[in-house]
Parts: C-alpha cells; sequence; structure tokens
C-alpha cells in the first residue's frame, strides 16, 4: 500500500498518511489471542483509538484490508469521512476469472529465484519492467515477513460474525476498483455493494489483475485523486 499511494498522497498538502500494518503481514506479531476476522477488527479499532482518538479520516484498503475497512466504516461511520476499496475481498466472490498473462515482455526468472519467480508469475497479469521492479521493491521484501501459521488460523474465521454493511447505508464519498482478470477475489460480487453506498464510484479495469495498483498506476492516481476531491467537497459544504 506504501508503494501503491505514496506516489498520489505524497503530492498532497497537508495530508497525514497512516499504514497499518494487519497482525501476521508485517512486523505485527498476530498473537494466540486472534482467531477470526472480528478478532483483528478489534486490534484495527483499538489502533483508530489509540493513535487518532475521535479523530476524523479517510480510509482506504486493499484485498482484505478493503474488507476491513468496510467493516470500520460501517462501526465508524461518523468519523470515517470517505471510504475507498481496492480489489476488495467479500462475502459474495464469484465468477472468478482464471489467472491469464494479458501482457509479457520480460523474464523474471532472470533476476528472482525460483520462489518470488512463482509468486510474480502467479500474481501479475502484466509483467512489464515496471511491474517487476514494482514487485521487487514493494512486495517481495514483505514475502519473508507473513506468518504463514497465524494467517492460516484467522483465515479459518475470516468471514466477520455480522456483514459490515448490516447497519444504515454509509453516506460519505465511496470509491470501489476492481480487476477484470483478478482471479483472487474477482470483479462481480463488489457490485453488490453499491446498495449499501449510495455515494459510489464504481470502476472495472481491464489489464488488471489482483494486483491492480501497481499494473494501472495512472488511472489508480486519477480515480484516488477524483474521490479525494469528493471528500474534500462534501466536507467542505
Amino acid at each position: 500500500m506504501v508503494g501503491a499511494m505514496e506516489p498520489i498522497l505524497s503530492e498532497l498538502p497537508d495530508c497525514r498518511r497512516l499504514y497499518p500494518d494487519l497482525p501476521g503481514m508485517g512486523r505485527t506479531p498476530a498473537s494466540g489471542t486472534l482467531h477470526g476476522a472480528d478478532d483483528v477488527l478489534d486490534v484495527l479499532l483499538a489502533f483508530i483509538d489509540g493513535v487518532l482518538g475521535a479523530g476524523r479520516f479517510r480510509l482506504i484498503g486493499h484485498s482484505a484490508g478493503g474488507y476491513y475497512a468496510r467493516a470500520i466504516a460501517g462501526r465508524r461511520p461518523e468519523q470515517v469521512t470517505g471510504l475507498a476499496l481496492i480489489c476488495p475481498l467479500g462475502e459474495n466472490a464469484r465468477n472468478l476469472p482464471v489467472h491469464q498473462v494479458l501482457h509479457a515482455s520480460i523474464d523474471p526468472g532472470e533476476t528472482l529465484g525460483p520462489a518470488e519467480e512463482s509468486v510474480f508469475r502467479d500474481y501479475f497479469v502484466v509483467q512489464t519492467p515496471a511491474t517487476l521492479e514494482r514487485y521487487k521493491k514493494y512486495v517481495v521484501p514483505a514475502l519473508g515477513l507473513v506468518d504463514e501459521a497465524a494467517l492460516e488460523r484467522i483465515g479459518e474465521h475470516w468471514l466477520f460474525s455480522s456483514s459490515p454493511e448490516e447497519g444504515p447505508p454509509y453516506s460519505g464519498p465511496v470509491l470501489i476498483v476492481t480487476g477484470r482478470q483478478d482471479s483472487t477475489v474477482g470483479y462481480a460480487g463488489q457490485w453488490d455493494l453499491l446498495e449499501h453506498y449510495p455515494r459510489a464510484s464504481f470502476a472495472v479495469l481491464d489489464r488488471a489483475g489482483h494486483a491492480l495498483p501497481h499494473e494501472q498506476p495512472d488511472l489508480m492516481k486519477a480515480l484516488i485523486t477524483e474521490w479525494l476531491d469528493r471528500v474534500n467537497e462534501r466536507h467542505s459544504s
């Protein structure tokens, strides 16, 4: 997320950025007390309380982060002034496309080890010098930090005990971006979210899989920038 968002957000004046490190996915340990999504959500809400208190904030989430972001917005709708969901994990995934490489102009095996090469080939649908460089700079360093056992334990109960959208519709500006070739979470099931988010823009990007922020950075920047404009417009009015 740092690699995907900093080129966009660092250009904004007075924009404080916080990148929570999800338990088990980086340097934040996933203790044995975390048994599912509800427990991880409690950790994130405690993080918000400890760092931001009652302050308002904009919220962006990718993949599982998008699932947690939906839940946070549902729990704290007055604090979350805008919500952006990028390739969000969801309960109603369907029509998952088979992984396919749309464009390949490099051989990743020339610079990557077998394990890293396998992840790259299975993750990116656009395999170019640019996406390979992003992979090596932003993804590879995180691979060795993943706590596979903890994520497997949490993944056994990855659904929240109650839907993130069970409350009243969220009235803030929303952006939902999906990849047409996303074989991890798909693109069709996210359409169901629109009923709960009356101010949502929905985009399905071709030439993009689950690594959409790295495969379509220019479109990602345009969409995030427009979403931020809508958030600021609503806040100023």
